[in-house]
Formats: C-alpha cells, structure tokens, sequence
C-alpha cells in the first residue's frame, strides 16, 4: 500500500508598516519638489549656510527640476 502525502508551503513576507509609510512620505515631498516648488525649497535650505547660488548655478537647478517635470508627467509647457 502506498502512502501519499501532500506539502503546502506558505511565504509570508512582513514588510514594517512605518518603513512604507516613511517611502510614501518620500515619494510625496519628492513629486512636491518636482512639481510646483521653483526654487524657493532650495533657497531656504541653502541660504542660512551661506551658499548663495548665482544666476547659472540656479538655473543648472532650474534646467534639471524642469526635466524631472516632463518625466514625471507634469505640464509645464
């Protein structure tokens, strides 16, 4: 007689809770930065430093928050 017996394997993946809520806090600020901020994020944190940027370093910042624009979607022109 011959015995038959049958294994069931279950995966379970635990995935912290706070560490996707602090992903899609990111996420969130970023799509922000990218979308709607102009410069004026990058003003406030650079200037209590003393770093003042001229007008081609702003505009580097600028030409590269615009392309991040277009490949997340967002209208700009």
């Amino acid at each position: 007689m011959s015995t038959i017996s049958k294994q069931i394997t279950k995966e379970t993946t635990n995935v912290p809770k706070i560490a996707v809520g602090i992903l899609a806090g990111i996420l969130v600020f970023g799509m922000f930065v990218v979308g709607y901020d102009q410069g004026q994020l990058a003003q406030a944190v650079l200037s209590p430093f003393g770093i003042h940027p001229n007008h081609a370093q702003l505009m580097l910042l600028h030409e590269f928050n615009h392309d991040l624009r277009h490949a997340a979607g967002f209208p700009c022109h």
